[in-house]
């Protein structure tokens, strides 16, 4: 992955596309491109150790017009403004194409996470909360988890927020079911993904049982993908985590996989698969190819050697804006990111509305809403496609960046 100005500038590049297909103002374009606020904060902890660590907090509000704020919080050590501001951005857009009335924002702190206790990153993030709070709140700008977050780190906002603004559960959403998070949302993204690639094939008149699928990524997002695709009778044939790769022609048992990996924190050493090279796993051929890493992996040199037939974006931003014109070439088909990936901020939307009716959802009612507000996404990203004959991304976009601007002249002019 190329540094976070080139992941910026990657990703405006197919926001900048879409505004010219549309027609849109270049003064509206230069806003759409530039965040609203971005805030950074100080935040020197004291170590378990009696030292003192020091790191710096980052949130980039993109845009609220249709609605507050949302977006994840991830902890990770480069964490940088850049690469925010353009996730920040990819929010806006994803939750614009799916017809949620929430902006979009995204945010993070640059620590590892896997260096401090448990007990060291409590102290960060509640430090974090009360240098944020009016910043945040259910009407202003909702975080989620993300790279290096979960449910534990939200349990710990939203607590911090609560101290300051009494019980306050839609401020945060991806908490723990018992304190107000909402059923089905750890395993919505992974879910969303296999939803639109059912709905493609669907599309396309074909089937996805009997199809192989090769997943780079086997964290929270890869690990549900490969549970839902094993159970539209996909085979699962190779998958990759940071530790290594495994390849099964005749497909992997992901529930024996999943078992290896809690036992042993990677894929790699799994017993009933052949280890394979990070890079011969985007060579290998297949029907289905599911980046579920970090972004920017399919750069332009790696997308010459790939065979797959459709690429299905769960990572946020994974082929570059070059590499989408090497697989264009190639016939590869790519499903985006603001569709394949939206599975996880529709469910937090459904945990912020249970949070501010007070109404809990049964995981089968949150699994239909889910199913249906995908469905409707697709049918219009799919018709826009065949009318346009322009690419997903493309309708993807231009829905997306059309109710944007729509948006910022309704409320600015």
């Amino acid at each position: 992955m190329g540094s976070a100005k080139d992941y910026e500038e990657e990703g405006i590049r197919f926001l900048q596309d879409a505004c010219r297909r549309l027609d849109v103002e270049p003064e509206l374009t230069g806003i759409l491109v530039s965040p609203s606020r971005e805030i950074r904060v100080e935040l020197p902890i004291r170590r378990d150790d009696g030292s003192v660590a020091h790191f710096s907090g980052y949130r980039v509000q993109h845009y609220n017009a249709l609605g507050p704020y949302k977006g994840g919080l991830r902890y990770h050590p480069n964490v940088t403004m850049g690469e925010l501001r353009w996730l920040a951005c990819l929010m806006s857009l994803k939750t614009a194409l799916v017809q949620l009335p929430l902006g979009g924002a995204k945010g993070g702190i640059d620590c590892d996470p896997c260096l401090l206790s448990s007990s060291e990153l409590q102290q960060l993030t509640r430090y974090f909360v009360r240098k944020m709070h009016r910043d945040f709140g259910p009407n202003i700008d909702i975080p989620a988890p993300d790279v290096g977050t979960d449910a534990s780190v939200m349990a710990w906002i939203h607590d911090e927020y609560s101290v300051i603004y009494g019980y306050s559960p839609a401020a945060v959403t991806g908490k723990p079911v018992l304190i107000g998070g909402s059923e089905g949302r750890e395993s919505a993204t992974g879910q969303g993904v296999g939803i639109v690639m059912h709905e493609y094939a669907k599309h396309r008149a074909e089937q996805l049982e009997g199809n192989t699928a090769v997943i780079q990524g086997f964290g929270n997002v890869g690990v549900h993908v490969a549970a839902d695709l094993a159970s539209r009778g996909m085979l699962v044939i190779a998958v990759s985590d940071s530790q290594g790769a495994v390849y099964e022609r005749n497909g992997l048992n992901i529930e024996k996989l999943r078992r290896h990996k809690q036992e042993t924190g990677s894929v790699a050493e799994f017993s009933d698969a052949k280890a394979i090279s990070h890079a011969a796993l985007f060579r290998l051929e297949c029907d289905y190819f599911v980046p579920a890493a970090v972004g920017g992996d399919i750069c332009e040199a790696v997308a010459q050697e790939m065979s797959a037939k459709v690429i299905v974006e769960a990572a946020n931003n994974a082929v570059s804006y070059e590499a989408s014109h090497v697989l264009q070439a190639k016939g590869i088909t790519v499903l985006p990111d603001i569709l394949v990936n939206s599975g996880g901020v529709i469910v937090s939307y459904f945990e912020r509305v249970q949070n501010l009716q007070q109404m809990p959802w049964t995981v089968e009612r949150v699994s239909t809403e889910l199913l249906a507000t995908l469905q409707n996404a697709c049918t219009r990203v799919f018709a826009v496609e065949t009318g346009k004959k322009c690419g997903f991304r493309a309708a993807a976009f231009d829905i997306a960046v059309s109710r944007l601007r729509d948006g910022i002249c309704t409320t600015m002019f």
